[in-house]
């Protein structure tokens, strides 16, 4: 039945939407005035403390007697620095993902023999149950591939006969899974909806064994099959630095949430994704590159800063861009004079940029985060120090290697997974209660009406 149809027509559902606002709606000033931590932020902006981690530090500030003092930003895996990290494995030419994926699970850097024996494992877990890309995905494509991995995520429960086995193998058996398995469901929903969606070719190519994840995302996605090893090892330090950032994160909180009320591995996973495709998380860098294409439409010379700032001005009063008054890719919660995922990628970035079409899209970029702090002081009279955070060059990073924007957030996910696991895991073994803040209750109460009388 058509909603026209139905007793409840397109007017009566704006109705029903005035009621609620009517009846929903309260004055901002009573988060102040009962203490509310709006966003489980402090005042300060700093995070509400609401569990121990030994899983990740994210570091921007210092607490000085008070006051916050802006460092440079740390990202620290199981107590070793991600640029250490990264550093080492690009010295020794290698891939990572696979070590960092083994490092957060276990809490300790593998030998060579263990991360060869790791890494023949989850290459080994890649397969889909018989059917699954047919049912779950070719009979139900979605214009969105997050939604599809997350209801994949769901799908995969049905599949597995120790989908609510507690015990700690079982949790560990599952995380492997699909660390393994997101990257075939992306690449395949991604396929999927090109051909349904987009009417264009749709190809499924066999799985080859021996390829690392970064090298099965790309080998998957094109049609080709062929790539550069540079573009293998690029995407591979996309997902290194991206795996993990800490259990305040959004998509992590809500995975260790689902997790302490006692559900089931599938859905506390399903969950962090949906969480993760929200643009204030996850979606973050889809929204840089269509403010980069506002600039490129809006501003003739991408060279002259005068042009350029012009322009931004015109953002931050919401009158230009999207209208939302926000330089996307600056700023971060945690970090304060320096984001060193932002740093690790705007290096890669240059160096695949440099010489080709993409250095222009790259300069201008870096012009908007240069002049972001002083027109940010200018237009907005705030002192807040900003830096550019991971999403600033991700995107440009992702459309170097020729992956559609349709992938930049799921392959957000197919990192993720790990640090998600990591949690959940976390949450069993140390968490003990199931997570519930207190919301204040303003509504006022009332006696009830007989339905005769209203």
């Amino acid at each position: 039945m058509s909603c026209m149809n139905s007793s409840i027509n397109k007017e009566g559902i704006k109705r029903l939407c005035r009621t609620l606002e009517e009846n929903t709606v309260f004055d901002s000033k009573l988060y102040d005035k009962f203490d509310v931590k709006r966003g489980l932020r402090n005042k300060d902006g700093t995070g509400v403390v609401a569990g121990i981690t030994n899983i990740c530090n994210v570091h921007g500030y210092i607490v000085n007697e008070g006051d916050k003092e802006p460092i440079e930003g740390e990202l620290i895996y199981r107590g070793y620095n991600i640029n250490d990290i990264v550093s080492n494995v690009q010295k020794e030419g290698r891939f990572g993902f696979e070590e960092v994926a083994y490092l957060l699970l276990t809490g300790q850097l593998p030998n060579a023999d263990t991360l060869k024996r790791f890494t023949d494992y989850i290459a080994e877990r890649r397969e889909l149950p018989m059917g699954f890309i047919v049912d779950m995905i070719m009979k139900a494509p979605s214009k969105n591939i997050m939604n599809k991995l997350g209801r994949s995520v769901l799908a995969l429960y049905s599949y597995d006969e120790e989908c609510e086995n507690p015990s700690l193998e079982n949790e560990m058996r599952i995380a492997c899974d699909l660390i393994a398995k997101l990257p075939v469901i992306m690449t395949h929903a991604y396929q999927t909806k090109k051909s349904y969606y987009d009417k264009k070719s749709m190809i499924m190519h066999p799985l080859i064994k021996e390829q690392t994840i970064a090298e099965t995302i790309l080998s998957l996605m094109r049609l080709d099959r062929q790539f550069t090893p540079e573009e293998a090892h690029l995407l591979d330090t996309l997902l290194m630095i991206h795996a993990e950032h800490g259990g305040g994160n959004n998509s992590a909180f809500a995975c260790r949430v689902l997790t302490s009320s006692g559900t089931d591995p599938y859905a506390a996973y399903a969950a962090a994704i949906g969480a993760l495709k929200g643009p204030k998380h996850g979606g973050a860098n889809i929204k840089v590159m269509e403010m980069l294409g506002h600039f490129e439409e809006n501003v003739k010379h991408w060279d002259n800063e005068g042009e350029v700032a012009d322009y931004m001005e015109k953002i931050l009063r919401k009158e230009a861009g999207d209208r939302s008054g926000l330089i996307y890719g600056m700023g971060h919660a945690v970090y304060t004079l320096s984001d060193p995922r932002a740093v690790i990628l705007k290096r890669k970035a240059f160096e695949t940029a440099k010489g080709t079409e993409f250095e222009a899209e790259f300069r201008l970029l870096e012009t908007i985060e240069r002049l972001t702090p002083e027109l940010f002081k200018k237009v907005k009279g705030s002192d807040k120090v900003v830096c550019a955070n991971v999403d600033m060059y991700s995107g440009l990073v992702y459309k170097m290697l020729r992956i559609p924007r349709s992938l930049y957030t799921p392959l957000f996910a197919i990192s993720r997974i790990v640090g998600w696991s990591a949690h959940r895991i976390e949450e069993k073994l140390t968490g003990g209660r199931i997570i519930r803040p207190a919301y204040k209750a303003v509504a006022k109460q009332r006696e009830y009406t007989p339905l005769s009388e209203r």
